[in-house]
């Protein structure tokens, strides 16, 4: 197959390169920035150098493709990340109606299907709705759930205060999911054989554990085995945001996300579609996160 993957080589979009390739597939990997064109390469990948905020170069890189992963790379130069979303959205709708890709995978979220109340998953929950309006296409929106890798930006907390913590509770069961199970689940999807046009939803987890636990398998594997999670009310989380220099409307964004967690409204259709769980467990990403602290 010819498969076209957004996201350069992220987290997500590296691994899942990697796997494709390994697999014979043609790979065309989109990337913003020059730099990763050799990177690309040495993947066995083929780099298109160019925005997805540009929807002629969208359109040529999907021409004669067969399947594309699609991303909003993250912007925060933006002022309206929703508005941002949007247009990507629409442009990645434009190229697939152009070129005639006919499977899609879509990287959404948990919280996807809710139209309010999300903060930063609003935009994601947009660009559902964008895509499902292609005709002809298989479409599978990809909704992980709240990334491991998230809690890299708690060193600093760690560090400085010798807590972790946000506004939500540290007894609440959260699903979370590694960036490699992700990769994972992507690449099945990519490749397996659909019934034609229609839209699917498939969650992606890696393990399902409290906020508490996270603290304490993380503490153990740093050497604090005292760490404990601290649960902060919305204001106190957006004070701590923009004080460390974060816009207030992505701390709002974050501080929204984090609280529908808190009210159980982010994962309600998660719990009801669970998925079978991936590889990579809670203790596995402590050690990833020991290693970089």
């Amino acid at each position: 197959m010819k498969i076209i993957l957004t996201g350069s080589l992220g987290n997500i979009s590296k691994p899942l390169a990697t796997a494709l390739v390994q697999q014979a597939h043609a790979v065309t990997v989109i990337s913003s920035k020059l730099e990763k064109r050799a990177e690309i390469e040495a993947l066995g990948a083929t780099a298109a150098i160019g925005s997805v905020e540009d929807a002629g170069f969208l359109t040529a890189t999907f021409t004669g493709a067969d399947a594309a992963y699609l991303m909003v790379p993250p912007n925060f130069a933006v002022a309206d990340s929703r508005a941002y979303h949007q247009q990507v959205g629409h442009n990645y709708a434009q190229a697939l109606r152009q070129a005639g890709v006919r499977r899609v995978v879509q990287l959404s979220s948990w919280g996807a299907h809710l139209s309010k109340g999300t903060g930063g998953i609003l935009g994601t929950h947009d660009v559902e709705g964008i895509l499902r309006q292609v005709p002809g296409i298989a479409l599978t929106h990809l909704r992980p759930t709240s990334f491991f890798t998230n809690f890299y930006t708690s060193a600093g907390m760690i560090k400085g205060a010798g807590i972790m913590g946000a506004n939500y509770a540290g007894d609440i069961k959260v699903s979370f999911v590694h960036p490699r199970d992700i990769a994972t689940a992507a690449a099945d999807e990519l490749v397996k054989p659909t019934d034609g046009p229609g839209q699917a939803v498939r969650y992606v987890a890696s393990d399902e554990r409290t906020a508490d636990e996270v603290a304490h398998a993380i503490g153990a594997a740093i050497g604090k085995p005292d760490l404990k999670w601290v649960a902060f009310t919305d204001a106190q989380m957006r004070e701590n945001m923009t004080s460390h220099g974060v816009p207030v409307i992505r701390a709002n964004e974050v501080v929204d996300i984090y609280a529908s967690i808190n009210s159980g409204k982010l994962g309600e259709d998660y719990w009801q579609h669970r998925p079978v769980l991936g590889e990579v467990k809670l203790e596995d990403f402590a050690r990833e996160f020991a290693a970089a602290f």
